[in-house]
Order: structure tokens, then C-alpha cells, then sequence
């Protein structure tokens, strides 16, 4: 799906560590300083999530945590892990022509804050320039980046001229929107709650678009909170009253669905539209009231009109989880923009009735639409479709890209007609093309040609660079074709690519694509580095980056003839990082890490929590088993129905093979998963109980008749063990036939046989997987006997990715695996 030392047997303390060591006679370090808040609160936090202890018990048996040498191991690490946890990320970036003339790009950034436990986000601009030659590029840089505090996001106007700034509230207060330009802040506007809430800056409901001229925006808010009954000492109050004073309180009201998973308490995504020289805003209305809208854009003009193009997902019957989910079914609507035409600027932004802007719906014949596109002419719009996702249950698989006509003149007449321009590819040969893995469009996607779109999609264990002729439907490679690094596209700067690349052992590096030859049919790519202060890392994590090494190994399938299709009987991969050197014959000890989903992928990019790991002294064996995004619509729909064995014999199958390759030991070997990968961890540690000395379970699936009753995606219950014909068993009451055969696919039927040390990172607001289920696999654990901790994260949902949680939990992973794995 997405993703305590112990004193005796069968017992779990939960993370009694000592603030540091009593007999110390000198300052603690700065890192024992970081640790202590981080170990008293989870003392606390799982003390009395876990088992209602009071602060007092945990206080007296805090001492007796864990011994010296293991204190030392935290304080170690700790160091370590603050090192690569300082590593930022580029979340986005932007090209424009500066007041010279010259291209400038500027990247949005952000960098992991342990001590405020929140992500940093700041731009860095720099001017490009090329060599004559087209062999070399310069990106000068500004001195210093600039630190947006308080800001969801922003937004550059088509002409790069301005940029949009919004600041959501954390309460009741206004939506701030700000329109900069080169020297200073032109315009201001304080949104109410009563008009919308939060603006949605997601990356799957967001929407913003600045229109063509520039005078308006298109977004997509929080509708306003709708009426509650107020009561007052006397009771009811009649009417609806927008006062609260000591007088009176607001009662709940009725419930109302949310879309799950990192939605709680989010309202229903609503279309506004903000005129920006008056800051008059208009909720469209017309938008059906099951629809919740997201990714809308300006539409080419149509005569005088001007029409805004939009997703909508319908809430019929009910929400259901939306996060890591392509299978709710979506369309694109077209609606005409409130009052634009020609008097545009003397109109005023009120309610129109409702017939004056039909909605028309332009997918009706395929199941799902999303991020939609508009060709730079005008002529067409593209779109992504998830269309093989809905039609048979799986949360994610292969996607194709779809084009239709846009009408240019006179009264709009839009037809179905939907040209497939990249099919769903159920089987690739060869290397070839396996299909299109794209979840996402740039704002502005086109080559110069005006039909050649560039997007970042996944090719079997790597993130490629795509272009894609939309015409022709034919698809290319562009990013080095021998290379097993991870390629992103970031910003197309004319014809030229801004790009970021990794690997599993080497940090991202800017690189910069240029198209040459490009008149000529096999248009060639050349890639430049560029010199960025983005990227810095200390000597120590350089230095033990260097002594790694990784590759891409193809695994066979080991018993064919229980495949169906030719797809599902091809090779699966694994990512094997490891040491340059090995000491004599000992070799390092080994991770298995697992993916989620399982419809998702473990690509060769950087990840700054496996690279601690791999430079504390462990390979890695990252396994993409089959049903994994990638490697076409055959393989991965090879696994519905078969979760808990096809899956867990092919991590097995990887186990064996680098093992029988004499590159792992069998006697030191780990397991590592969340989510889906959490329940191939602990169904591997219960079906094979000998093989693993030590296991760590982030959110972990381990009770699916558990799950289906609480989970924000029942769905995918019945859809990963029955397989397609889980979309027809699904209810929201369940047999007990349906219950049986759920706990017979989960690993907490087969708990009695396991005996490996395992560690638990839970979030306890996780709505994708409650934690119960961890929980009580846990307590299972614990009462026959196995060595069991676990970390309980207050305020975390699904991926346990804030700073301080995120930092913690691979913290306590890799004591654990040292200390088991020696």
C-alpha cells in the first residue's frame, strides 16, 4: 500500500533508554543532546498507547533500558544518520528568460529539520549558460537561497513575469495569496473561511493555473465548512449562528467521508477561480455535489469563451482511500469560466445560473482521465488514464496516455473521440519499452515541436526519461540507455532538459539534457553535469558511499509452470548493494528490503535511510517481485490472488540466488519492509522461520480479516486475495467465508512458527493500515516467547515520514540488525 530492548523473554520494553550515562564527568554530545526529547517521548508515547502505563512506571524502569555497549551503538549512529538525514531534496523547478534574455531556473527545495520535525522548503536560482560548442553549460548561482516560511507552494504566471504564493492557515485563519514580481509583492488577498478553506497543494487533488493573459487563477480549496448547530445553556439555537462565545458551542453535525489517508478532516476539493486585479473570488457551483475536482487548467479559448478543464472523481457510493490508489475512477469536465468574455474587467464575479454553463464531461467512454495537458497550439489535449488500475482493482498498474480534439472556433461540440496514443503494454521482449509508469505531467511538458511531451516513468528497477511523440504515438529513451542510475526529469528549458540523477550509492547530481540532431529522425540526447551547491554532503558519508558498489540482477522465476502468461513468467529484479572489498572471506551481513503496494517499485535512486544502512556495514538485496510496477500489465497482474506466496517465494527465489552466487551469508541475513512489504516480512519470518535473524515491520499488513473492517481501502483486501474477481466480492460486511479465506492469505496464520527478533514502527494515526494490526501481531509475538520491541509514533499517518519519526525509526533499525546480525 502503500508502507525496547528486552530485559527478559517474551517481555517488551518499549525504548527505556537512558537519557545518557550517569557517570558521564563531560558534556553530552549533540547528538545524545537530540536524543533525549526523541527517547523520553516515545517512553511516554508507547507507554501509554501500548499499555496504559503511567509516566511513574516508565520512570522506574527506566534505568535498566539497555546496557552501555548498546548506548553506544544509538549515540554512534545517531552521528552517522544526522549526516545523511542533512541531504536535501529537490521537489521542483522552474525555467524562465531573466530581464537579459537569458534562461534562469529556479528549484524549490527542501531539507529535513530534525529539531523543528518538519521539512525546510527554500528556492536557489541560478543563470544558464552554454558553450558555443554545445558540449558545456554553466549555472550560475545566487549566493544564498531564500527561505519560504509559511508557504505551501508557488506558482510561476505563463510568462514567468510572476509568481503566485500560498500560504494555508494551521486554523481558522484567512488563505493568504500573494502575486510577486521581479522587485516586490504587487498584489495581496485574504481568503475567509467562509469563502474556502485550505488550497490544495497535494500534488493529486492541486490545481492551480494562472490563465493566458495572466488576470485570473484557477484553483482548487477546501469548500467551506458547512453549517453546525450551535446549543446554548437553554439548549437548541435556532438558526445557524456564526458566533462562539461562552455562551454556546457548535455540536459536530453530521459525519461526513473523507478520501482516507493523508485526507483526514480535509473538506471536498471545490473549484474557485480568484480575479486578480479586484481579488474577487467565485466558488463554481455548477460542479456536481458528488464530484470532488482537482489538476484543473485553463482551456484554449473557444470564440470569446474560455473554458476550464478539470478531473473529477465522484464520492458515489463513498470515499474510499485516494493516496497511492489509480483505481478510483475519474473524467475530465470541461466548464465554462465565470464571466469571461470581453468585458471581462467591468463584470463582476457573481452567481450565474447554473444552465449557462453546462458541464461536459470529455471521457465518457474510458474509466479513468487525470493530469491533464493542452498541446502549445492548442489542437489537442492529453491526458494519462489508469484505465487497466480501475477496470481490474489493482491500487496502481500500467497507465497509457490518450489524446482528444479541442475545438477552436465557434460553439464548443465535444466529441468522445480518444486517440490511444501509448496503449497498455501487457508484454515487452528484449528490453523494450514495458509501459508507461508516469503518474504526472510538468506544467509545461512540450519540446519546441509541439507535440513531444518529456516525462520521468518507471523501466523495470530504474526511473527513466521519456519523450513521446503524441502524433505518432512513438516512445523513446532519452536519459543514457546504459546506465543503471535513476533519471527525473525536472524542467525542460526550450528544447534542453533539467534533470536529476542517482543511484542507490551515489547522491543526485543536476544534469543537463541537450537535444541535438534534432531535425534529423533518431534525434540524439547529450547529457552535461552541472556544478550545484544543491547536493552537499560531509567527507565521512562521501567517503563511505565511495567503498559501495551496486547492480541490477535479473532473477528467474522459479516454477514457471504455474504462470498464466508469458509476462509473468519472465525475470524479475533485485538491486544488490554491497562493499567494494570484503575482509578475508567474511562477507557483510544482508538486508532483504521490500517494497509496498505491492503495486510500486524500489528504483536505483538515491535513498538517504538504505544508504545509512548499506555505510554501517550491510549489503542490501532490494527485490522487486513480480506484480511490481515496470515490467508490464502480464507481470504484474500475475499477483492478485496470490498475495502471500507468489511473492513471498519470489523474494525467496532473490535470497537464493545471490546466496548460491556466494555474495550473502545464509546465517546473517535480515528482512525489512513496510505496508505490503511489512507483510512479506512477516509472512517470510513465519513460512520461512530459519532463515531470518532479525526483522523490522514499518506499518505492517499482517491481519487482512482485521484490516478490511478498519482500513480506508477494504477494496484492496478482497482485490490482492481473490484477484480480479475481488471487485465483485467486495461489501462493506463481510462473510465469514470472506474473513476466513482473508486470515488464511495473512501472515499472522502461520505466527506460531516464527522465532525472529522483531522490531515494530507503527504510526498511530495511520488510516491505510491501523496500527491493531501490528499491534496484535506484536503482542502474538510476545506471547509465545519472541524477542519483540516496539516504537509507537503518536502522530504519524501511513509512511512514518516525519523528521524526527523518520530519523528514529531506521535509527532503532539499524541497532537492531547490528546487534542481531554479528
Amino acid at each position: 500500500m502503500a508502507f525496547a530492548a528486552f530485559t527478559s523473554i517474551g517481555r517488551i520494553n518499549f525504548l527505556r533508554l537512558p537519557l545518557y550515562p550517569a557517570a558521564t564527568t563531560t558534556a553530552p554530545s549533540p547528538s545524545s543532546l537530540f536524543l533525549r526529547p526523541i527517547r523520553l517521548f516515545s517512553q511516554l508515547s508507547a507507554a501509554m498507547v501500548m499499555d496504559g502505563s503511567t509516566i511513574s512506571k516508565v520512570a522506574d524502569e527506566f534505568p535498566s533500558g539497555i546496557d552501555p555497549t548498546t548506548e553506544e551503538e544509538y549515540a554512534e549512529q545517531s552521528k552517522l544518520l544526522q549526516e545523511f538525514t542533512k541531504i536535501p531534496n529537490i521537489d521542483r523547478a522552474w525555467t524562465f528568460k531573466s530581464d537579459s534574455g537569458d534562461p534562469m531556473a529556479t528549484f524549490s527545495i527542501s531539507q529535513a529539520s530534525l529539531l523543528a520535525n518538519k521539512r525546510r522548503k527554500y528556492t536557489l536560482s541560478a543563470h544558464i549558460s552554454k558553450g558555443n560548442d554545445g558540449n558545456s553549460v554553466n549555472f550560475t548561482w545566487t549566493p544564498f537561497p531564500i527561505e519560504m516560511i509559511g508557504v505551501s507552494t508557488i506558482v510561476p504566471s505563463p510568462s514567468g513575469s510572476k509568481f503566485l504564493t500560498v500560504r494555508n492557515p494551521e486554523n481558522d485563519s484567512p488563505v493568504q495569496l500573494e502575486i510577486w514580481s521581479a522587485g516586490q509583492i504587487e498584489k495581496e488577498f485574504h481568503i475567509p473561511q467562509s469563502i474556502h478553506g485550505s488550497i490544495y497543494t497535494d500534488g493529486w487533488f492541486e490545481g492551480i493555473s494562472w490563465n493566458s493573459n495572466e488576470t485570473y487563477i484557477a484553483y482548487v480549496a477546501e469548500e467551506p465548512s458547512p453549517s453546525k448547530p450551535t446549543f446554548t445553556f437553554s439548549g437548541y439555537q435556532k438558526g445557524c449562528s456564526a458566533n462562539k462565545d461562552s455562551t454556546n458551542w457548535k455540536g459536530q453535525g453530521d459525519f461526513k467521508e473523507d478520501w482516507g489517508e493523508a485526507y483526514a478532516g480535509k473538506r471536498q476539493p471545490a473549484l474557485f477561480v480568484i480575479n486578480i486585479d479586484s481579488g474577487e473570488v467565485r466558488h463554481v457551483k455548477i460542479v456536481e455535489k458528488s464530484l470532488s475536482v482537482g489538476q484543473v487548467i485553463w482551456a484554449p479559448s473557444i470564440g470569446e469563451d474560455q473554458y476550464l478543464v478539470f478531473v473529477g472523481w465522484s464520492s458515489e457510493p463513498r470515499k474510499l482511500g485516494m493516496i497511492y490508489c489509480y483505481n478510483r475512477p475519474c473524467a475530465l469536465y470541461a466548464v465554462k469560466a465565470p464571466d469571461y468574455g470581453s468585458e471581462i474587467n467591468e463584470r463582476k464575479l457573481t452567481d450565474e445560473p447554473k444552465e449557462d454553463f453546462p458541464l461536459y464531461n470529455l471521457t465518457q467512454s474510458i474509466s479513468s482521465a487525470f493530469f491533464p495537458r493542452f498541446s502549445p497550439d492548442g489542437k489537442f489535449l492529453i491526458f494519462l488514464s489508469a484505465h487497466s488500475s480501475v477496470n481490474s482493482g489493482a491500487h496502481s498498474a500500467t497507465n497509457s496516455l490518450h489524446r482528444i480534439n479541442w475545438p477552436r472556433d465557434g460553439k464548443p461540440s465535444f466529441s468522445e473521440n480518444i486517440v490511444d496514443v501509448v496503449p497498455v503494454v501487457h508484454y515487452a521482449e528484449n528490453e523494450l519499452f514495458p509501459g508507461l509508469y508516469s503518474h504526472g505531467f510538468l506544467s509545461n511538458p512540450w519540446l519546441s515541436d509541439g507535440h513531444t511531451v518529456i516525462t520521468t516513468s518507471i523501466w523495470r528497477s530504474k526511473d527513466a526519461i521519456l519523450s513521446i511523440d503524441i502524433l505518432s504515438g512513438e516512445v523513446s529513451c532519452i536519459s543514457p540507455a546504459n546506465s543503471n542510475f535513476s533519471w527525473k526529469v525536472l524542467a525542460l528549458d526550450g528544447d534542453n532538459v533539467v534533470a536529476v540523477s542517482s543511484s542507490p550509492v551515489d547522491i543526485p547530481q543536476l544534469k543537463y539534457g541537450c537535444l541535438t540532431e534534432k531535425e534529423t529522425k533518431n534525434a540524439a540526447w547529450s547529457w552535461l553535469d552541472v556544478s550545484s551547491p544543491v547536493f552537499k554532503c560531509s567527507q565521512k558519508v562521501k567517503t563511505l558511499l565511495s567503498s559501495l558498489q551496486f547492480s541490477i540482477m535479473k532473477i528467474p522465476v522459479k516454477d514457471v509452470s504455474n504462470c498464466l502468461t508469458k509476462g509473468a513468467s519472465e525475470p524479475f529484479e533485485a538491486i544488490f548493494v554491497s562493499s567494494k572489498s570484503v575482509k578475508g572471506n567474511e562477507l557483510n551481513p544482508l538486508i532483504v528490503n521490500l517494497h509496498g503496494g505491492p503495486h510500486s517499485t524500489s528504483i536505483s535512486s538515491f535513498s538517504k535511510s538504505l544508504a545509512f544502512l548499506s555505510s554501517i556495514g550491510f549489503n542490501l538485496l532490494v527485490v522487486n517481485y513480480r506484480g511490481s510496477l515496470g515490467f508490464g500489465e502480464e507481470a504484474l497482474q500475475s499477483l492478485p490472488g496470490k498475495i502471500g506466496t507468489q511473492d513471498v517465494n519470489d523474494v525467496l527465489t532473490a535470497l537464493d540466488h545471490i546466496i548460491d552466487k556466494g555474495l550473502a551469508s545464509s546465517s546473517k541475513v535480515a528482512v525489512l519492509g513496510g505496508s505490503h512489504g511489512g507483510f512479506l516480512t512477516t509472512h517470510l519470518i513465519g513460512q520461512a522461520p530459519d532463515r531470518f535473524v532479525a526483522a523490522a515491520a514499518r506499518n505492517p499488513v499482517c491481519n487482512l480479516a482485521l484490516m478490511v473492517g478498519t482500513s480506508d481501502i477494504p477494496d484492496w483486501c478482497y482485490v490482492e486475495c481473490y484477484g480480479k474477481e475481488g471487485k465483485n466480492h467486495y461489501t462493506e460486511a463481510p462473510s465469514a467465508e470472506h474473513l476466513t479465506h482473508l486470515y488464511n492469505k495473512s501472515p499472522i496464520l502461520h505466527v506460531s512458527k516464527v522465532k525472529t527478533p522483531t522490531i515494530f514502527l507503527l504510526g498511530a494515526k495511520d488510516l491505510r493500515v491501523p496500527f491493531s494490526n501490528g499491534l496484535q501481531y506484536a503482542r502474538a509475538l510476545r506471547e509465545k516467547g519472541v524477542e519483540v520491541k516496539v516504537i509507537m509514533f503518536p502522530d504519524d499517518v501511513h509512511p512514518i515520514d516525519r523528521p524526527q519519526s523518520d530519523f528514529e525509526s531506521f535509527l532503532n533499525i539499524g541497532v537492531w540488525f547490528r546487534k542481531y546480525c554479528k
